[in-house]
């Protein structure tokens, strides 16, 4: 398949994952609430824009939760979204890296766009949010008092190990089966993968969107996303 064929695909496939995510992010949040008997009904989320992720909520009542003491219940609601993310990573590498997906490449296709929208999310809330006093981490943090540096620390620290997994075996198979000795489609995918990841999800919004020092963390992502690209250039070798 050519560069540009292809890169349509991977772009539609990208964004209709994300909405999906999106939506089962916001859906997560909203069950566990349910279950735990903080929420009425599960279904009650306030829906967004899909392509800008801008004005998604999960209408679950935080605030009355710290205001009743029920403050394990914030800190489960409100962290447990990354959980269900890390999860889909982990098994999506696990299954990318295994001999599953290895002659199905449109399965192989859908489970790396996957793992890159969660993957994005994860990079968004644990290096670019972890020391926000709002949303789902800031919820986190000031349910259990911890310090959002463990967040932070530890949360990098798996983050890295994912990623390195990911560029080191994922991204290469992708190319295999999609771009073969194509260097541009090579270095399409890479460019369009680590864009997404880093850029996209995360650092340009930071940036464009949060007010204060905080627009700084955005800077990360410039920094991931050139350490991607520099260090998982196509040629390299393996």
């Amino acid at each position: 398949m050519g560069t540009l064929p292809y890169l349509v695909i991977a772009i539609v496939t990208f964004f209709a994952i994300q909405s999906l995510v999106v939506v089962t992010h916001e859906f997560t949040h909203s069950t566990m609430a349910w279950l735990l008997g903080e929420k009425q009904s599960p279904l009650g989320i306030i829906w967004g824009n899909p392509l800008t992720l801008t004005g998604w909520d999960e209408g679950v009542e935080y605030m009355r939760m710290f205001a009743q003491g029920h403050t394990l219940h914030a800190a489960i609601i409100g962290f447990c979204p990354l959980i269900m993310h890390s999860l889909v990573v982990g098994l999506g590498i696990g299954l990318m890296r295994g001999h599953q997906l290895a002659t199905r490449p449109w399965a192989f296709h859908a489970v790396y766009w996957l793992v890159v929208v969660n993957v994005m999310e994860l990079v968004a809330y644990v290096w670019m949010r972890a020391f926000a006093d709002h949303g789902d981490i800031g919820i986190f943090n000031r349910a259990t008092g911890l310090s959002p540096w463990w967040v932070f620390i530890l949360g990098s620290a798996l983050l890295a190990w994912a990623l390195w997994l990911f560029f080191r075996h994922a991204l290469p198979r992708l190319l295999d089966l999609f771009a073969l000795d194509d260097r541009v489609s090579a270095w399409t995918m890479l460019i369009l993968t680590a864009f997404l990841i880093f850029l996209w999800g995360s650092g340009i919004r930071v940036m464009l969107y949060i007010s204060g020092q905080q627009w700084m963390f955005g800077l990360i992502g410039v920094a991931a996303f050139t350490a991607a690209v520099t260090i998982f250039r196509p040629g390299r070798s393996r």
